[in-house]
């Protein structure tokens, strides 16, 4: 694995094409300039032959000077690249399914065609020095010797890279290395792993891809995208650095920032358990696991909160032990003792089974002036 990884954000077209959700063209741009400024080397802004709205906000995505290049979304036809040119992109995907079942039941067509088509959009893709991704739809079902064939032909039509597209979601980490190591080898082509989510294994299997010398993975932010959606922009960055030491420099401590505002605009609630950027990934209510992160956070954590965006959390419910009950009253300039913190996390777990779920401050303060009221009555009995 080297130091040439890739991002290609598909956000604004995969992701909005998941069933449901509607960008406004204000949300597309802002969401293009955020993850821009995260570092994005490419972000496919959408389909251009839909024209209308979408024509013109890919256009605006084009006009505001963004570092990042700009992608249109293309079947192989000619036309459709036109309308690509008029934006201004100046890189397009050109896509077409490649697996029998898609080219019988869904194109109609052969695979001769196919490759034709392919063929006559990205050379005249290249004509206009455009940068072109052939996106091979359905390349995990594909018939080996017909995608060797398929992705030889576009290198000789001039394609910049192969985009693998596992449209279905149907791979593993351990055939996807094996298939795209022996893809590149045999094609010498660049590959993007385009990988779904269907069975919870996109991220995994860019890893693999990328593992196996695909230089481009294809994401989205928080993993939006058709079905079970896609690999998830900041899961593929942080286990790129975290788990295989390549660190792409991006600017991840604005990734809860990026993920609030797509979930907002998607009208998609961020799950608290989000891997990465979720609200849950830095809080602790287990005891062993409270004590741990209080002393050392390393103990629980392998990444730092403020890389991402987030805060720590240390939870007070059923779980929780003395350790961080005396933490959490510190932070209200209260000091207990061991027997004094046992007592009131009797009452804390008690409260928070009663109600099934942790309590808030205004709840540990109750329960801290009853102990302490009951304590006075206690000491005045004994008297």
């Amino acid at each position: 694995m080297g130091g040439q990884i890739k991002i290609v954000d598909t956000t604004l077209r995969d992701g909005e094409q998941t069933a449901g959700v509607v960008f406004a063209n204000s949300e597309k741009l802002r969401i293009a300039k955020m993850l821009d400024a995260i570092g994005v080397d490419q972000i496919e802004a959408g389909v251009p032959v839909m024209g209308g709205d979408e024509k013109k906000v890919i256009k605006e995505i084009v006009d505001a000077g963004l570092r990042a290049s700009i992608m249109g979304w293309n079947r192989a036809v000619i036309d459709d690249v036109r309308h690509s040119i008029d934006c201004g992109c100046d890189a397009v995907a050109i896509s077409i399914s490649t697996s029998d079942i898609h080219i019988e039941h869904k194109l109609r067509s052969t695979r001769e065609k196919v490759i034709e088509s392919m063929s006559r959009a990205c050379e005249f893709a290249k004509k206009h020095n455009l940068y072109v991704s052939v996106n091979a739809e359905d390349a995990s079902r594909t018939d080996p010797d017909y995608l060797l064939q398929f992705a030889r032909a576009a290198r000789e039509a001039g394609a910049d890279r192969l985009r693998f597209c596992d449209t279905v979601g149907i791979m593993d980490p351990f055939g996807t290395y094996e298939k795209i190591k022996w893809l590149i080898e045999e094609v010498g082509l660049d590959v993007e792993m385009h990988m779904h989510n269907d069975f919870g294994m996109a991220t995994a299997n860019t890893l693999a891809g990328i593992r196996a010398g695909a230089r481009y993975a294809g994401v989205t932010v928080v993993g939006l995208g058709e079905r079970a959606g896609n690999a998830a922009l900041e899961e593929v960055v942080m286990a790129l650095k975290y788990l295989e030491n390549i660190d792409l420099k991006f600017k991840t401590e604005q990734f809860r920032e990026l993920a609030e505002y797509v979930s907002l605009a998607a009208r998609r609630q961020l799950p608290a358990w989000k891997a990465v950027v979720g609200s849950n990934m830095f809080a602790h209510e287990s005891g062993i696991h409270a004590d741990g992160a209080l002393k050392d956070p390393r103990t629980y954590e392998v990444m730092t909160p403020e890389e991402v965006g987030l805060e720590r959390q240390i939870v007070i419910g059923k779980h929780s032990g003395t350790a961080a009950i005396k933490a959490k009253f510190a932070e209200y300039g209260v000091h207990l003792e061991e027997a004094d913190a046992a007592a009131i996390l009797a009452r804390v777990r008690a409260l928070a089974v009663e109600l099934k779920r942790p309590l808030f401050d205004k709840e540990l303060a109750h329960i801290y002036e009853d102990y302490q009221e009951a304590r006075k009555k206690a000491a005045v009995t004994a008297v």
